[in-house]
């Protein structure tokens, strides 16, 4: 960047892109396992929701039972609450005892999409290449509907879908204590570096516990797009990642200005 270019990146930082917000107005989906909404740090925040299961050719959808399958979405729950804690979380169920189908996970997306939630929070994925192009066609869907979507990297490495999708907001985990702190760092085609290190989050029944994984930082990502959609409603895709990857930028140049 250079001339002008310096002067306006220059201007954005985390108060004018969401200092004030709290996410009111914003309806976060949660692509997961569920949510337990009578946790204490949950109550009054999880507003209904869909449980996408398979039989046989046919998908079905029941409304939010209030469940949780194995914790993951309860604490994906947890984490974007506490940064914005008046968004509204809708639970899209995907995941069972047993996972999920890779039908049931693109159902349960395009659900949140038609929904029109704002933000999808996608923690889970798969390195299943035959599902790869119609979840990369949602994520088209999504991001020419104004739904963005924050997919977690795999923690191992590898590729996995939707995550390494352009479209979207990707992002890793690291050893970051601030969670309003994130780093730009794209490297097997994920842009950002959210805090995903022992992470305290709410666990099913009451109570907390600590997590680890790329699973975690994803949900920093999608509170602090909530506190942003709070401030300024109407942002499309391009210009919340645009914000994102400049605050980030700011964060690492202080960062090996400090070392």
């Amino acid at each position: 960047m250079s001339g002008d270019c310096d002067d306006i990146f220059a201007r954005i930082g985390p108060e004018a892109a969401w200092g004030g917000g709290t996410g009111r107005g914003v309806k976060v989906a949660i692509v997961d396992s569920g949510v337990d909404g009578t946790h204490p740090l949950l109550k009054g925040r999880v507003a209904g929701g869909v449980v996408v299961g398979e039989a046989g050719e046919r998908i079905s959808y029941m409304d939010h039972d209030g469940r949780d399958s194995s914790g993951h979405g309860t604490a994906c729950a947890g984490i974007i609450t506490r940064i914005a804690p008046e968004a509204e979380i809708v639970s899209v169920k995907v995941l069972g005892t047993e996972g999920a189908t890779g039908r049931t996970f693109i159902a349960g997306i395009a659900w949140a999409i038609e929904r029109e939630c704002q933000v999808v929070n996608v923690s889970i994925g798969t390195t299943d290449r035959r599902y790869l192009e119609a979840l990369y066609e949602l994520a088209e869907i999504a991001y020419y509907n104004d739904a963005i979507l924050i997919a977690a990297a795999e923690n191992t490495g590898r590729r996995s879908f939707p995550s390494t999708f352009s479209s979207l907001i990707s992002v890793d985990y690291d050893d970051i204590r601030d969670p309003l702190r994130f780093l730009y760092a794209p490297r097997n085609r994920i842009e950002f570096v959210a805090p995903g290190v022992n992470i305290e989050a709410p666990v099913p029944g009451g109570g907390t516990m600590l997590h680890t994984g790329s699973s975690f930082a994803a949900p920093h990502i999608s509170g602090i797009v909530a506190l942003i959609l709070s401030k300024h409603p109407g942002m499309k895709p391009f210009e919340v990642k645009t914000v994102l990857h400049t605050i980030a930028c700011h964060a690492e140049e202080e960062r090996h200005g400090a070392s």
